[in-house]
């Protein structure tokens, strides 16, 4: 007697996910948070999930060539305390990645995208218009993903004003922290002149910190997931010293915090393909390196010698560990035959340090301080050393940027940078780069005269070095794939 063929479970159904967050390229951007927003709804699309986007309509600010895309949806109002707010909701596809973009001229027809007097109610607005929105355009998502505190008080929203409705019930969210220093701390009068709530969750549980409404803290506790973008970083951030107040929230929710390290865009940052370069050049075969080196230098007006080259690409801030290189770089100089290319702006204090070392080392040292994508693409692939002595560093991208160029890092092992680069192993030729523990001048300096002599005097080991690093997948396939298992978890739960 024939057997009946087995049954064949049904195919899940596709995830939808709604990612909303304040900025996002390639429309506007002020750091990594606009990268991410780019870069990840791209690889989940191509993992199949219907991923759409929604962001502010930075209205002065969108480039020409995408304000033209836009198609206009139609508008609502929304409710901000005891007004009634005009909503227009604007849509484009890019790629495979339909984007929303909520527009109110009095609240993102400005100049820049944040440090504005009001921004408790901008950005509550927007939390308030992404939940009402959902319905207008009938995308009902199974996840919302939310991106620091901008966004971090819609899981907030979402279980106090629009549990209710019967479509945005099961919606589940996700909170990514992509820096937790900034927190969106307001006094407790946006309950009734932004949001129109009441006091229920004013508390330790809910989002009161010292008598004033943490938005970021609500996200945290109310959140379905909270993650960070790496894993060292969730682990840190669970600490007095990393956690900036909130280490006690996110060890009362330790259950639903992780890390995933964020990933680079492969196919951008090519040293076979980048159209920035003087010269292309792969791991087999790295003597186009040898030709963008000599090309950067001739730019920033260096010597075209084959000295060592450390270059920084950075914001100029004692964060980023810019106050340590100045500490160390007019000793390192006078001791070390090298050259070095700073570009970025930050302190003024330490912009000028820099000016003057420049101007005391006129063949050794370039001070680049301004920002220049262009001439950052060919400090990637023209360095010979990437320094990035973060005090903290959430992910960092800058020094996967750099390994993928076979530039090799130099870090402090601090969040995603302690998760992204491997300590060089001289004995064993395993290692990405070189990377210190304890965060002073003088360790940075120790480090830079290891990587010196290893450059100088070890070339296969500097060789081998470049393999490795050029050999790191950063890809954001890796990523979001782990996105993928992140929301598959949260969504088959009981």
């Amino acid at each position: 007697m024939q057997q009946p063929a087995p049954a064949v479970p049904p195919e899940p159904s596709r995830k939808k996910v709604l990612f909303a967050a304040s900025e996002g390229a390639p429309f506007f951007k002020t750091g990594g948070l606009g990268d991410v927003a780019y870069a990840l709804p791209k690889a989940l699309a191509k993992h199949g999930v219907d991923i759409r986007v929604v962001l502010p309509y930075y209205s002065k600010l969108m480039p020409a060539e995408y304000q033209r895309q836009l198609q206009f949806l139609g508008s609502m109002t929304v409710k901000v305390g005891w007004q009634d707010k005009y909503c227009g909701i604007l849509t484009m596809k890019l790629g495979d990645v339909q984007y929303y973009f909520i527009d109110n001229l009095q609240y993102f027809g400005r100049d820049g995208l944040y440090g504005y007097w009001d921004d408790a109610e901008r950005f509550g607005f927007f939390d308030l218009a992404v939940l009402q929105m959902l319905q207008f355009v009938k995308f009902i998502p199974n996840v919302l993903h939310v991106n620091d505190w901008q966004t971090a008080f819609i899981p907030v929203l979402l279980h106090d004003k629009f549990s209710w409705i019967e479509p945005l019930r099961n919606i589940r969210t996700v909170l990514t922290i992509h820096n937790i220093e900034f927190q969106g701390q307001y006094d407790a009068v946006i309950l009734d002149s932004v949001f129109a709530m009441g006091r229920q969750y004013f508390n330790a549980m809910g989002f009161n910190q010292n008598g004033g409404v943490n938005m970021l803290m609500g996200g945290i506790n109310f959140a379905d997931r909270v993650n960070t973008v790496s894993p060292s970083y969730a682990e840190e951030i669970k600490t007095p010293a990393f956690g900036h107040g909130l280490d006690g929230v996110l060890r009362w929710n330790a259950w639903k915090l992780s890390g995933i390290l964020n990933g680079i865009d492969t196919e951008l940052y090519d040293p076979e393909t980048d159209p920035h370069l003087a010269a292309h050049y792969s791991a087999k075969d790295l003597a186009g390196k040898k030709k963008d080196k000599a090309a950067l230098q001739k730019e920033v007006g260096l010597p075209q010698t084959n000295e060592p080259l450390f270059v920084m690409v950075s914001r100029l801030t004692r964060q980023k560990g810019a106050d340590l290189l100045v500490d160390v770089v007019d000793r390192f100089q006078l001791e070390h035959n090298c050259q070095f290319i700073i570009l970025g702006t930050g302190d003024y204090d330490l912009e000028e340090a820099f000016k003057r070392v420049a101007y005391r080392y006129p063949g050794a040292f370039s001070a680049q301080i301004r920002f220049d994508s262009h001439l950052a693409q060919t400090m990637y692939a023209g360095g010979d050393f990437f320094l990035m002595p973060s005090a903290t560093e959430p992910s960092g991208l800058a020094q996967m940027m750099a390994m993928r160029y076979g530039t090799i890092p130099i870090v402090h092992a601090t969040g995603g940078l302690r998760d992204s680069v491997q300590p060089f192993n001289e004995f064993t030729g395993q290692g990405t780069g070189f990377s210190f523990n304890d965060y002073r001048a003088d360790v940075l300096e120790d480090m830079m005269k290891y990587a010196y002599d290893v450059y100088v005097n070890k070339s296969k080991s500097y060789a081998q070095l470049q393999q490795n690093a050029m050999a790191e997948n950063f890809s954001w396939a890796n990523a979001s794939q782990a996105y993928i298992d992140l929301y598959t978890g949260l969504l088959t739960q009981k």
